[in-house]
């Protein structure tokens, strides 16, 4: 904009913003205020728009281009005009007491607040604007109070260009400022004690004071304001939002003793007020205000973390009263789950520091309180009475059960896995006729400690597992669900009583032909055959057949991942001959369903069975998992499978050579495959360099360089491999330096630089003088110093790590024979 717009049309451009019907015009005008925003002449023109006060529209967007111009702007303004616009923003506040005008008064405020932070010379900003609002009139109360609010808000604001000197040097400026600060407030409180907004605002300023941690202790101590906050919580008849506003303050004023050592005085007021709360707290829950017990919870909550390490550390003693505790734990019991969830980041705290101490003791004197924890969560954790069906772990209240269950794997060592295991089946077992919904609540709990029930226990798991697999026909699909996901993550300890297998793997067979429990049988099937290889050779024509029917089953593409994973983990554990059919019959399905989609001309939905990536995934699995031991001499089981199936992979590849995200799961099969043969695949060596050099030559997909590390891994210390790996590093260089050239070359394309030089490195690893003594080294060397400034983590890493090989071949292993040569 090169020169100022008339006022007027800047006012008509604001209204065809809020009123125009022509969308087109109002984008029009949009586009423009933006510009005129970026301006210099904004300052000026939004100063006389507020002066003008035509109408809210136009004062809240004069008012916010002020903000965001003092904001990010600043530097635009001489010095001497500091303190003039310093005077016009108060003057055009103190004009604007009409509610109407409250949003622009806000901006205003944090106008005022940002300019006090970078006007340097405008010393004891907070003394002056009571000075100026409080001495003035009256009226401006609610303005004061909500400048002096933002004041400290904004120390810590990302949007201010502000170090960390200047930052601090406002904080001492606020510190000194606090207690002239809190006598006001203390006197506001006190005079419009009926004017329960305003008190709102008084307490939320005080917070703001609190939360930057300046308030000197002695005077808050002693200050009626903290009197004040008490009386209002303790009062059932308590306006919510005032309650609210209370809690929030006293959170802060918590929050604000850092080491409660140096604020003696108000810890001590803060405790003793707090401790009388825990009657407030009965009284809303019997009124079934759910807001007021939240907020007592967050004080409660809030209080045992100001006091955590005293709790530790001595006890029962002092501010380690446990009685704390108590008060959290009546909140976690609270019906409502919102309510007990304030409290879980204290349990992961706590539990921490009990961790750490690692004192019998002291997990003994907290045992006591975790079990009660465990039980409420346990209550917390039961679905709905008229819930049907599987539990949905997709909706809220599945992501809650969630959390949950962290929680309990983060505090079970001070209870003890197989202690709590044990409980919750007792608790059961207690309950003749429990409701299914309690049932699947304990199971639940049980299944996110049975991982690391120890594996020598024999008088509840057995009792636990016999109950499981006798499950009644009848029974409820939760409690079916949750029973058969214990069996899964009790794999650890069927691994040690192996007579469990053969029922525990019926039952989990039979779940698989239920369309909602399917999934989960999949997984835990997965888990035991993780965990159970060398007992399930007598399974294995079982797990073939099911690995082959998966698609028959109604399993998620994770379940049906997972059977293939499980049945290759325990195929590996078999004698060599048998390692070779089961492959075979394993991968035959895969590739079979893989060439009809090259061949036909269905389009491929992501995730259907039409999608290459499904099967191409599943055959990553089989050779990732499927790892038989090889002794020298003998023929790699999976090479001839590897063989057979080239040709399908090679046409899959040529298929989809432009879809980087089929060729990226094409890579990542052929990467494993490669892994679990090893030297064996040397013979496919030179038809796969030539299909991915061939295609890189016109696609650009950097997992080809990330393959051809894979590849100098594998058989760079070959020395007749060699050759042609420096050959087809030759070959990526043309096309990779291409777009590295382009304007931007470098940042647009990390994932190609780190591939690139991940390439290099592994060749100077493995080969290092077929590299060095190779013309690619001339060209590599001033590419890698380009690359050295690129502001990409795992870029930049890749680059660091060659420099570091190359410097590594020259001053490394200097009695190796090859050493001058290098």
């Amino acid at each position: 904009m090169d020169s100022a717009p008339p006022v007027d049309t800047v006012a008509a451009a604001i209204h065809a913003l809020y009123h125009n019907p022509d969308a087109a015009e109002k984008e029009r005008a949009s586009m423009w205020l933006q510009e005129f925003q970026r301006s210099l002449f904004s300052w000026e023109i939004s100063d006389q728009l507020l002066q003008m006060k035509r109408d809210v529209e136009t004062c809240y967007f004069a008012a916010q281009t002020m903000r965001t111009k003092i904001q990010y702007s600043f530097h635009e303004l001489p010095g001497q005009s500091h303190e003039m616009l310093r005077d016009s923003l108060i003057n055009h506040m103190q004009t604007m007491s009409d509610p109407k005008f409250h949003v622009i008064t806000t901006q205003l405020c944090l106008a005022l607040a940002d300019l006090a932070l970078q006007m340097t010379q405008w010393k004891n900003s907070a003394s002056f604007l009571i000075h100026r609002f409080y001495s003035s009139n009256a009226t401006h109360m609610p303005l004061l109070i909500e400048l002096l609010t933002v004041l400290p808000e904004e120390v810590d604001s990302h949007s201010l260009r502000l170090g960390l000197n200047r930052r601090e040097e406002f904080r001492v400026e606020l510190g000194e400022a606090a207690p002239t600060v809190i006598n006001l407030l203390t006197a506001c409180s006190e005079n419009y004690l009926n004017d329960q907004r305003l008190l709102g605002k008084i307490f939320k300023c005080l917070a703001s004071w609190f939360y930057i941690r300046v308030c000197p202790s002695e005077e808050m101590s002693q200050s009626k304001i903290i009197v004040l906050l008490f009386e209002l919580l303790k009062k059932s008849d308590t306006p919510s939002m005032l309650h609210e506003a209370t809690s929030d303050c006293l959170c802060a004023a918590l929050y604000s003793m850092e080491d409660v050592e140096e604020h003696l005085p108000l810890a001590k007021v803060l405790y003793q007020g707090i401790n009388l709360l825990p009657e407030a707290y009965t009284m809303a829950v019997a009124e079934e205000d759910v807001d007021k017990c939240i907020n007592y919870c967050r004080i409660f909550t809030e209080l045992a973390e100001a006091f955590m390490e005293m709790m530790v550390e001595t006890p029962n003693q002092a501010f380690g009263d446990l009685r704390t505790l108590d008060a959290v734990l009546t909140c976690v019991g609270h019906p409502q789950s919102e309510v007990a969830e304030i409290t879980f980041n204290f349990w992961y705290r706590l539990s921490e520091i009990i961790y750490k101490r690692d004192s019998r003791e002291l997990t003994d004197l907290y045992r006591p309180y975790i079990e009660r924890l465990i039980h409420s969560l346990s209550v917390h954790c039961q679905i709905d009475t008229e819930h049907e069906g599987i539990p949905d772990e997709s909706d809220d209240f599945g992501d809650f059960r969630v959390r949950v269950s962290e929680l309990i794997k983060d505090v079970i060592f001070i209870v003890g896995s197989s202690s709590c295991f044990a409980q919750m089946f007792h608790n059961l077992a207690s309950q003749q006729g429990a409701s299914w919904e309690v049932t699947e609540a304990a199971l639940f709990i049980m299944s996110s400690v049975a991982k690391n029930v120890l594996p020598d226990e024999t008088t509840v798991v057995p009792q636990v597992m016999q109950a499981i697999i006798s499950l009644p026909e009848g029974t409820h699909r939760a409690v079916r669900y949750t029973s058969t996901r214990i069996l899964g993550e009790l794999a650890e300890w069927i691994e040690k009583h192996p007579d469990y297998l053969d029922p525990v793997l019926n039952f989990l067979m039979t779940g698989l032909r239920d369309e909602e429990l399917a999934s989960v049988s999949g997984k835990s099937i997965q888990s035991i055959c993780s965990t159970c290889q060398d007992h399930l050779q007598g399974h294995l024509e079982c797990l073939l057949n099911i690995a082959q029917a998966v698609d028959a089953f109604n399993l998620s593409g994770e379940s049906a991942l997972g059977i293939i994973k499980g049945t290759a983990l325990v195929l590996a554990r078999m004698p060599l001959d048998k390692v070779q059919d089961g492959l075979k019959r394993l991968v035959l399905v895969q590739v079979t369903s893989l060439s009809q989609i090259v061949k036909g001309e269905a389009s491929s939905k992501q995730g259907a069975s039409t999608d290459p990536v499904v099967w191409l995934d599943r055959l990553a699995t089989i050779f990732r998992h499927t790892n038989p031991q090889i002794t020298n001499g003998q023929v790699h089981p999976c090479l001839v499978v590897l063989q057979e199936i080239w040709p399908v992979l090679s046409e899959t590849c040529t298929k989809y050579q432009a879809d980087i995200r089929v060729i990226e799961r094409y890579c990542r099969c052929l990467r494993f495959a490669i892994r679990c043969i090893g030297k064996s695949a040397a013979a496919l060596l030179t038809p796969l360099v030539t299909q991915m050099v061939g295609f890189y030559q016109s696609h650009m997909h950097s997992c080809y360089l990330y393959l051809g590390s894979i590849l100098v891994d594998e058989y760079g210390r070959e020395p007749s491999c060699v050759p042609g790996l420096i050959d087809m590093l030759q070959a990526f260089m043309g096309p990779t330096y291409t777009i590295l050239q382009e304007p931007n070359g470098l940042r647009s394309h990390p994932d190609t630089v780190d591939d690139f030089f991940r390439l290099c490195t592994r060749l100077l690893q493995r080969c290092p003088l077929g590299i060095l003594q190779s013309p690619a080294m001339q060209s590599i060397l001033p590419c890698a110093i380009a690359a050295i400034t690129l502001d990409h983590r795992e870029a930049n890493a890749s680059v660091m790590k060659f420099f570091t090989e190359v410097i590594q071949c020259a001053t490394a292993k200097w009695e190796a024979e090859d050493f001058k040569r290098r």
